[in-house]
């Protein structure tokens, strides 16, 4: 992370400041602004949180592929990551790639139609709409909620057969593994609150099933003058890179050939007394070339390609209300 940009959310949570902060995945971009001189091109949302005052009329929006990632491209990088994972160079990793997509409508009525706790939109260039949280501070308490195994609802007994998918809970329970030990180098006395409880989100016409998590650790008071060291310690977002985080990140640079940016980077506000924050993934950017939506999923050494890569095109949706 920039140190620049560390310091100054330091210097923000001193004065207890309330500020609006996102920052990339390869930790190289950032953007922090005081809450009371927040550009009107951001809009944010954390569940209920929110500077969209007013939800304007506005068209449903609609997504129309034009171009799937390529599968010879997506099978040479798997079977990188396989081999990786036999060498012990990762056990998880988080590949992704974009998805071509014509956008009938804009971002700015994704961010409003869109039905998702985390939300962001940078006008004219991206919106997100997650359903992750990253971190949440309040009370002196960091925590965090993992979210890895989904689901369509509909299928016959859905909930069992997601918890029971041997893949899905060794995912998890590496990813769980991974964010309680990355708590711990910025708080104490971490422990698991919850481990792996089904919540329902929707998706289009369709009810999903999710797995998370609940990881909790204390704070010292004076947490609020450490906001950026803390962030530089936690980021980026295991459940969106792998573990070990280090090697992984290397790794995805190498397989995905592109740049990721602000797609499974973080956005958050901290309003002088908590701090909330999302993942920002399922996202749809305008780039040079055309519209993309940027989508992925977890990669083990029990992972099957071909569902893979169907869970990666299954992403590609906007949830409208």
């Amino acid at each position: 992370m920039p140190t620049d940009f560390a310091l100054k959310l330091n210097a923000l949570g001193q004065k207890r400041e309330p500020f609006f902060f996102a920052i990339d995945f390869e930790q190289t971009h950032s953007v922090v602004f005081p809450l009371k001189s927040l550009p009107s091109t951001v809009l944010y949302a954390l569940e209920g949180k929110t500077n969209a005052l007013s939800k304007p009329t506005c068209n449903t929006p609609s997504l129309l592929v034009t171009q799937w990632v390529d599968k010879e491209r997506y099978i040479h990088a798997f079977n990188t990551i396989i081999e990786a994972i036999k060498s012990g160079n990762t056990y998880l990793l988080n590949l992704t790639f974009p998805t071509s997509v014509v956008l009938e409508g804009s971002l700015e009525e994704v961010f409003y139609a869109s039905d998702a706790p985390f939300k962001c939109l940078f006008k004219e260039a991206f919106v997100c709409f997650s359903p992750e949280r990253f971190i949440q501070i309040s009370n002196n308490y960091i925590n965090t909620y993992p979210m890895k195994g989904t689901i369509d609802a509909a299928i016959e007994n859905a909930q069992n057969t997601l918890l029971c998918d041997e893949k899905e809970m060794a995912e998890h329970v590496m990813v769980v593994d991974l964010l309680r030990n990355d708590l711990s180098k910025v708080s104490h006395n971490v422990r698991v609150e919850a481990f792996r409880y089904v919540q329902t989100c929707h998706a289009g016409d369709k009810e999903l099933l999710q797995v998370s998590s609940h990881i909790r650790g204390e704070l010292s008071p004076n947490w609020h003058e450490a906001i950026g060291d803390i962030l530089t310690h936690l980021l980026p977002a295991g459940s969106i890179s792998g573990t070990p985080k280090r090697s992984s990140v290397e790794i995805i640079k190498e397989v995905e050939e592109y740049e990721r940016g602000f797609f499974t980077g973080v956005f958050g506000v901290y309003d002088g007394e908590t701090l909330d924050s999302g993942v920002m993934i399922r996202f749809l950017e305008q780039t040079h070339e055309g519209m993309v939506f940027k989508s992925g999923g977890g990669i083990t050494l029990l992972s099957e390609l071909q569902k893979e890569y169907d869970e990666l095109c299954a992403k590609v949706y906007i949830p409208v209300h």
